[in-house]
């Protein structure tokens, strides 16, 4: 029999007969090994323990120990063996797919009655029954004619219908969990008894279409999670309960900060709260950006097709713009217009009037420009996914020495501003060419080597994200992490040699030629809706005092006090904080209860004891106690807390 070579991890060779499977490797090093194994990584690819091995090989062998694969596995085998207890419990239900995604796993589900919340605990039941039995997991080969009989046989036809869209003619893979059966690319377990019975959780039922057709049956899928171990999971479930405290749309109603309605799908209506937040985040980035030399333009919201057919994103951005159709008076054919995506191109054509000198780059110009994009309605998610935004967007023209300190002065910059916000640490991530590009290949090896070499000398290393750059040029993806974990993709930096080029930008060099420059995309929040949903959630809606929409309520405990109360607020909005008075014939408890429902982080009560004292009784946001401050002392406090951070840092190098 043929031999064939398999090298180790830590470079040792040795010699199998062809066809040699993961599992006998293991073997063949130690009955410890061989225990532990679950799979295998043959030549970068995740390998089954009953896979056959033909060719010269780099081969490790996974164990529980290897997160990744473990993880892998636990939910492939998860959502099998939960397709096998659902078709136990209800043998007439017919099973589609069910992949696993992240920090779980679906499986959809023919049935005409709707699962219940009853359902998924039964089916969870029987999931352990079957974990328990410890069945063995077998994988064999079959030619489609044979799998097609199968599933014609069992009433299945889903499965001949996967089958019969897959293309070109090789044999199929078929998985035995026990004696229950599906068509799988694997890897698998070798045995159902490696799924951890305590370390999982069906979750919820939602509907969805075969295969995405709203033509074809509405099916019913069962999302569930799965981890290593219990510990996980209950870290995982514990973290889903905090967000659902935190989710924006619960504090959004709790705090009035905004609506949004089915007359305008993907559109927010703003309330004056929630506006005065992004206003104050606006005035914020206004002063960031003019101390970090960009100027502000604004561009037009509607634009001409031949602009986006120039720039390239008619092409590859098409489906996702809205397009507007215009009777234009004299004109023989309507004028087609979109609402703009993106705000590079318009950036462009102001870069382009008039003559530009190397003495002119690097140009930052900034917009914080109103966006539009088509988003499916299944997408949309309160504020952090909508159809109209606004981006703190900026475009950087510059020649292109210039990209690697244009790359530094940028990750300082927004490194600034992320911990003035509340995130002192962030993660980079390096995306290059997308299969859907523009431009020639030479031109995406120049800007991928440049902006990745900058990086590196910001002091960088990030981590590789292939595919995922912009059609035009690689980017870096600057990624946040919440008070509960979660990250949050908001910052990016893009080099961009196609666009200059197709807009026909030029500046005249220092040898009097004209040259092209190199156009760096850059938003730092990204848009503005999605930011203050983040810090929304990050924050459970207690703001930092200064981006906080109401920071005072002055509340009076007697009527005899509602003049003090109106000194109180007049006094404190000489300081410029926001100050209200709540003079209402209401208990003071009550008021209080009220407005720390609508996280205001600051109440402050007065009686007659602080109208003859001039002082004020003090209650901050998730404090159970309050405190008696005269109202100088208090004024002071809190007109250094309504400071936003960069004028804070600017009045303290003053002082010095």
């Amino acid at each position: 029999m043929a031999q064939i070579s398999l090298t180790f991890p830590d470079g040792n060779a040795r010699s199998y007969d062809a066809g040699v499977t993961p599992a006998e490797v293991a073997e063949s090093i130690s009955k410890s090994l061989s225990k532990k194994a679950i799979s295998a990584q043959v030549d970068g690819a995740h390998w089954d323990m009953q896979w056959p091995i033909k060719a010269d090989a780099k081969i490790a062998i996974n164990t529980p120990a290897d997160d990744t694969a473990a993880l892998e596995l636990i939910r492939h085998d998860a959502a099998h063996i939960m397709a096998r207890a659902v078709q136990e419990i209800w043998p007439d239900v017919k099973v589609t797919i069910g992949p696993v995604i992240e920090n779980g796993f679906y499986y959809d589900f023919d049935r005409q009655e709707p699962f219940t919340p009853e359902d998924l605990g039964a089916i969870e039941k029987k999931m352990k029954e079957i974990i328990n039995k410890r069945d063995p997991i077998t994988t064999e080969i079959w030619d489609r004619e044979r799998a097609i009989r199968y599933y014609q046989a069992n009433n299945e036809p889903y499965k001949v219908e996967l089958i019969e869209a897959i293309p070109g003619d090789e044999p199929l893979r078929m998985y035995w969990h026990g004696h229950w059966q599906d068509l799988c690319r694997g890897p698998h377990f070798q045995q159902t008894g490696q799924v951890p019975a305590d370390a999982f959780k069906l979750m919820s039922v939602a509907g969805a279409y075969w295969r995405g057709d709203s033509d074809r049956p509405m099916l019913q899928r069962i999302y569930g999670v799965a981890f290593r171990n219990k510990n996980d999971l209950r870290a995982h479930l514990t973290m889903l309960e905090e967000a659902a405290k935190r989710d924006h749309r619960k504090l959004g109603r709790e705090m009035d900060l905004f609506h949004m309605q089915e007359e305008a799908p993907g559109q927010i209506f703003w309330h004056p709260n929630g506006w005065r937040i992004f206003t104050e985040l606006q005035n914020y980035m206004r002063r960031k950006q003019e101390a970090g030399g960009y100027v502000e333009v604004n561009t037009p919201q509607l634009v001409d097709r031949s602009l986006w057919e120039k720039s390239g994103h008619w092409e590859k951005f098409g489906e996702n713009m809205f397009v507007v159709e215009v009777d234009e008076e004299h004109a023989r054919e309507k004028a087609v217009n979109a609402l703009k995506p993106m705000n590079c191109p318009c950036h462009v054509q102001i870069f382009n009037q008039g003559l530009k000198s190397y003495r002119d780059l690097p140009l930052r110009m900034a917009e914080f420009g109103c966006c539009n994009r088509y988003e499916p309605s299944g997408a949309l998610h309160g504020i952090m996914r909508v159809r109209g935004f606004t981006q703190d967007d900026a475009h950087i023209f510059c020649a292109e020495d210039d990209i690697e300190s244009e790359t530094s002065i940028y990750i300082q910059w927004l490194t600034e501003v992320y911990t003035d916000l509340g995130f002192a640490e962030f993660k980079v991530k390096f995306s290059d060419r997308p299969e859907v590009r523009a431009g020639a290949d030479e031109i995406w090896d120049k800007a991928e080597a440049a902006l990745l070499d900058a990086t590196r000398k910001a002091g960088i290393e990030p981590e590789l994200n292939p595919g995922e750059g912009a059609f035009y040029g690689p980017k870096l993806e600057f990624v946040l992490t919440d008070a509960i974990g979660r990250d949050w993709q908001c910052g990016t930096h893009q080099v961009d040699f196609v666009l200059p080029e197709r807009l026909d930008a030029t500046y005249v060099g220092a040898d009097g030629a004209k040259h092209r420059p190199v156009m760096l995309h850059r938003a730092c929040l990204g848009s503005f809706e999605r930011f203050i949903g983040i810090l929304i959630e990050n924050h459970a809606g207690k703001l930092p005092f200064w981006l906080a929409p109401r920071q005072v309520v002055v509340a009076s405990i007697v009527s005899d006090a509602d003049n003090y109360v109106h000194h109180v607020v007049k006094t404190l909005k000489a300081r410029g904080v926001r100050a209200e008075a709540d003079i209402r014939n209401e208990k003071i408890n009550y008021k209080v209860r009220e407005h720390s429902l609508s996280k205001v982080p600051a109440i402050l009560a007065c009686g007659l004891k602080e109208v003859e004292a001039g002082t004020v009784s003090v209650r901050r946001l998730g404090e159970k106690q309050t405190h008696v401050e005269t109202l100088g002392s208090v004024a002071d406090q809190l007109c250094a807390e309504a400071t936003p951070p960069d004028q804070a840092k600017k009045h303290e190098l003053t002082v010095v």
